[in-house]
């Protein structure tokens, strides 16, 4: 059963593209052809009866957008795997793609050979990425760990203080919540925004909910 033929499925807007990789998937031995998909709306009309074992998914599509169709197709059938392709290298698609279930991301400057390798080592268990999305991720995470440790430098009252702004308390309410003066509110906020290095209470919330 190992060496049991892959089915590949192709969601890809671009016309030269699409056929560029479903030539790629149909000369690649151990690999077979589900169906090609111009957009999202036909792809999650087709693929659940398919079934395939991979998906190919571009994500700028025309109307409902490639993560939206992982998020929807990754809910129904958990095991399928999903190799997002794409032009766009913004952290914010990245992680939205990784956060709806994709299992690997690479740039479609790569060409289809390379995209071809990466199908390869995503279904042997890999989670291939371009190297500079990787480079992104790893910054990511670093960033994430300063943030982090930003954080735990806070009291647990200047903890305490930031979640009621959070709320969208103000300086009295706080006060009134925590049963301490406005003067001693005013001082724990100077104190946090000095140790998450942040001037306004709109970043002091969103770092520290990002934690």
């Amino acid at each position: 059963m190992a060496n049991k033929t892959k089915t590949i499925c192709i969601v890809e807007d671009k016309p030269e593209l699409r056929e560029a990789m479903n030539m790629m998937v149909e000369m690649t031995p151990g690999f077979e052809l589900g169906g090609t998909y111009a957009n999202a709306e036909e792809a999650l009309e087709k693929i659940p009866s398919i079934e395939p074992d991979a998906v190919l998914m571009d994500i700028n599509l025309p109307g409902i957008s490639g993560i939206r169709c992982v998020n929807a197709l990754k809910t129904m059938f958990p095991e399928m795997l999903f190799l997002m392709c794409t032009a766009y290298e913004d952290n914010t698609k990245i992680f939205d793609s990784l956060k709806a279930g994709a299992s690997g991301y690479i740039l479609k400057t790569e060409g289809p050979q390379k995209i071809m390798q990466a199908l390869e080592e995503m279904i042997q268990g890999g989670s291939p990425m371009s190297s500079s999305i990787a480079r992104k991720v790893v910054a990511s995470f670093a960033s994430l760990s300063t943030e982090n440790a930003l954080i735990e430098t806070l009291s647990e009252r200047e903890k305490m203080v930031l979640e009621k702004l959070a709320q969208g308390l103000i300086g009295k309410e706080v006060a009134d919540e925590l049963q301490i003066s406005g003067g001693t509110v005013r001082k724990h906020v100077q104190n946090i925004y000095k140790k998450l290095q942040v001037n306004t209470r709109v970043e002091a919330v969103n770092l520290y909910f990002k934690r």
